[in-house]
């Protein structure tokens, strides 16, 4: 493959908290690393309802999607990370809302924990 990879980075979005860039584009497809409720401007969790955390991570999801020149209707993947999935009701609302008739293929899982005490992260693919 002789084509290069390309970071994405943005202030619009929580910086990594780790090795990792907040995407990488690849010819034509965008690679989203799992967003958690981080508030890009505090670098604190969101709190309150936990439709607010999804919210927010759906939120950092579009700012690192907009840096890599996609959006929210070009995502083909979505990848759910939940620490339960007595959350998924609430979760499936808001993300709903995010996608209006948009339907990225999804896989929702449950995990026993997830970076800086999240209760979900989403990582998606899109097409710029």
């Amino acid at each position: 493959m002789s084509e290069k990879l390309q970071g994405v980075a943005t202030a619009d979005a929580p910086r990594a908290i780790g090795p990792y860039s907040q995407a990488l584009i690849a010819g034509d497809l965008v690679f989203v690393s799992g967003q958690v409720p981080l508030d890009a401007a505090t670098g604190e969790m969101v709190s309150g309802p936990f439709t607010n955390r999804v919210r927010q991570v759906l939120a950092n999801v579009e700012a690192v999607l907009r840096a890599a020149g996609s959006s929210r209707d070009r995502v083909v993947k979505a990848t759910v990370f939940l620490t339960d999935m007595g959350h998924f009701v609430e979760l499936n609302e808001v993300y709903a809302e995010f996608f209006g008739e948009h339907r990225p293929a999804r896989s929702a899982v449950q995990v026993t924990a997830l970076p800086r005490g999240a209760e979900v992260e989403i990582e998606v693919v899109a097409v710029r």
